[in-house]
C-alpha cells in the first residue's frame, strides 16, 4: 500500500470503532422514547436485555474473529463484520416491538463485535507492515473513549428532534462509506485458509457467556437466587467454562490459547480490560437514568452532561505520551485511571435527589480522566506482550474481555437496580416513578436514586479491584517480552 492508502485505510478504521462505540452507547439516551413507543408498561425491565443482546452476541462471536483473521485475512472479515452490523442497523430501526429490537440488536452485535476487534488488528497491519507487532491501541482508545460519551448525546438529538428509529438509520451511510472504502483501499496481508477453525471452543466459550449473563439477569428478580433454576443455570455455565477452558488445552487451533495466560502482562491486561467493561457500564447508562428519572432532565440536556467526561477522557489520552516521557510506567498508568475512575463512581454513589448539577458535571471529569487513562493503553500493553504469531487472538481476547464485562455489568447492574428499589416501592414498576405526584413522587424518587447510588457504589468497588491489579502488573522489558527478544518496541502503546 502507497503512504496516502495506508493513512486513508487508519483513518476508516478509526471510523468504523466511532460507528462501533456510538452505536454501543446511542442507545441509553433514548431509552425512555423507546420504551414509550413500544413497550410503556414493561419496557424498562426489558433495557437490560437491549444493550445486553449486543454485547453478548460481540461477545459470543469474538473469539472466532482473530482466527477468521488469521485463516482468511483481516480485510476479508471487516467487510462481513460491517455487512452484518448494517443489516442489523436496519432492522433495529424497523422494530415493531421490544422483543424485535432486542433480537436485532444481536443482529447488530455478531458484526459490531468485529467491527472493534477486527479493527485494531486491521490498524496494527496498517501501521506496522513488515510484520512488527502493536499499532492503533492508543488512538483507537482516545476516539473510542470519545465516542462513549458523545454516543448519548446523538442519541438523544436524534430522539427529540427525529424520532428515536434514526439511531440506527445514522448508521447506514456511514457504514456504507467504510464498507465500499475498505473494499476499495485496504491492501492487506492474505492468509490461505488452510488451518482448521475451533467451532467447538467458539461455541462453548459462546454458551458460557450467555449463561453467565443469564444468571445475572435472572437471578433475584425472575427467580430467587438459591431456586433450582438459578442453580441449575450456574452449574451449567461453569460446565461451559471447564469444558472450554480443556477445548483450549487440546484444539490444534483454539480460539483463546491458554499460553497467552502465561504471559503476566496479557494475563492482567485482559482482567483489568473486563472490569473496566462493567465500570464503564455503571457510569454511562446509570448516570443518564439518574439524571432523567431523579432529576427530571431532558435525554438532550441529560447528555451534554458526558461532554465532561469527553473532554476528560479525550484530554488525558492526548498527554499520555508526554506522561509516559517524564518517567510514568503503565503501571502507573493503569493505577491512577483505576483509581480516579474508582473515586469518580463513589462521589456520584453519594450523590442525591438535590446535589448540585456542577458537581456532578466536576464528577464526570474526573471519571474521564480516569478511563481516558485506561481505555486503548491495556489493548497496547496487550498487543506489545503477544507473540507476532497470536496478535490477532490476543486482541480479539482483550475485546472479549471486555465485551463480557459490560455484559456482565448490564445485566448485573440493571438487576442490582431493581432489587433495591423494589425494596423501597414494593409493587411500583421502575416505569412508574415519572408518573408518580406529590408525597408519593418524592419517596419514589428517593427509593430510585438509593437503588442508583447501590450501583454507583458497586462500581467504584469494581475499579478498586481494577486499581489491585494494575499494581501488580510487573512489565519485563520490552526485548524479553513474550518471548520475542528481537522486538524492542516500547511496552505502552501511547
Amino acid at each position: 500500500m502507497t503512504e496516502p492508502q495506508r493513512k486513508l485505510g487508519m483513518l476508516l478504521c478509526l471510523i468504523t470503532i466511532i460507528l462501533a462505540v456510538l452505536d454501543m452507547n446511542i442507545v441509553s439516551a433514548a431509552t425512555v422514547p423507546i420504551v414509550r413507543d413500544l413497550d410503556p408498561v414493561h419496557g424498562v425491565d426489558r433495557l437490560p436485555w437491549l444493550v445486553s443482546s449486543f454485547a453478548l452476541a460481540a461477545t459470543a462471536l469474538l473469539p472466532l474473529y482473530g482466527k477468521l483473521c488469521d485463516l482468511y485475512g483481516a480485510k476479508r472479515v471487516l467487510l462481513g463484520a460491517v455487512g452484518t452490523f448494517l443489516l442489523g442497523s436496519a432492522l433495529c430501526g424497523a422494530a415493531q416491538s421490544m422483543e424485535q429490537l432486542i433480537a436485532f440488536r444481536a443482529v447488530q452485535g455478531i458484526g459490531g463485535g468485529g467491527l472493534m476487534s477486527v479493527t485494531m488488528v486491521v490498524m496494527a497491519q496498517l501501521k506496522d507492515p513488515a510484520g512488527e507487532k502493536g499499532g492503533g491501541g492508543g488512538m483507537g482508545g482516545i476516539v473510542g473513549g470519545a465516542g462513549m460519551a458523545v454516543g448519548p448525546l446523538i442519541g438523544a438529538l436524534l430522539a427529540d428532534h427525529l424520532d428515536w428509529r434514526w439511531i440506527f438509520y445514522v448508521n447506514l451511510p456511514l457504514g456504507l462509506l467504510v464498507l465500499v472504502g475498505s473494499a476499495l483501499v485496504l491492501k492487506l496481508p492474505k492468509s490461505d485458509g488452510r488451518r482448521g477453525l475451533d467451532f467447538a471452543g467458539a461455541a462453548l466459550a459462546a454458551a458460557f457467556a450467555t449463561g453467565l449473563l443469564l444468571v445475572t439477569e435472572w437471578g433475584g428478580k425472575n427467580y430467587a437466587w438459591t431456586s433450582p433454576q438459578i442453580l441449575a443455570l450456574a452449574a451449567a455455565t461453569l460446565a461451559a467454562l471447564g469444558l472450554f477452558v480443556r477445548r483450549q488445552a487440546t484444539a490444534a487451533e483454539p480460539v483463546l490459547p491458554l499460553s497467552l495466560f502465561r504471559v503476566p502482562e496479557i494475563r492482567i491486561g485482559f482482567a483489568v480490560q473486563g472490569l473496566v467493561g462493567i465500570g464503564l457500564m455503571g457510569a454511562i447508562m446509570y448516570v443518564m437514568l439518574y439524571l432523567q428519572v431523579a432529576r427530571g432532565v431532558a435525554a438532550t440536556s441529560a447528555s451534554l452532561y458526558l461532554i465532561p467526561m469527553a473532554v476528560g477522557m479525550t484530554g488525558v489520552g492526548l498527554v499520555i505520551g508526554r506522561l509516559t516521557e517524564r518517567g510514568w510506567s503503565v503501571r502507573t498508568v493503569l493505577a491512577s485511571g483505576a483509581a480516579c475512575a474508582s473515586v469518580a463512581l463513589l462521589l456520584l454513589g453519594l450523590s442525591g435527589p438535590e446535589t448540585s448539577l456542577w458537581l456532578v458535571r466536576a464528577e464526570l471529569v474526573l471519571l474521564g480522566c480516569g478511563l481516558g487513562q485506561l481505555i486503548g493503553q491495556l489493548v497496547g500493553v496487550v498487543q506489545d506482550a503477544a507473540p507476532k504469531h497470536q496478535l490477532g487472538v490476543a486482541t480479539t481476547g482483550i475485546r472479549f474481555f471486555q465485551t463480557l464485562g459490560g455484559a456482565l455489568g448490564a445485566a448485573l447492574f440493571g438487576t442490582l437496580l431493581a432489587r433495591v428499589f423494589a425494596d423501597g416501592e414494593p409493587g411500583m414498576p421502575l416505569g412508574a416513578v415519572g408518573r408518580t405526584a406529590g408525597a408519593a413522587r418524592v419517596h419514589a424518587v428517593q427509593s430510585f436514586v438509593d437503588a442508583v447510588d447501590v450501583v454507583f457504589f458497586t462500581a467504584s468497588g469494581v475499579m478498586a479491584l481494577a486499581l489491585l491489579l494494575a499494581l501488580r502488573l510487573r512489565p519485563r522489558p520490552v526485548a524479553e517480552a513474550a518471548g520475542d527478544p528481537a522486538d524492542e518496541r516500547p511496552v505502552l502503546a501511547a
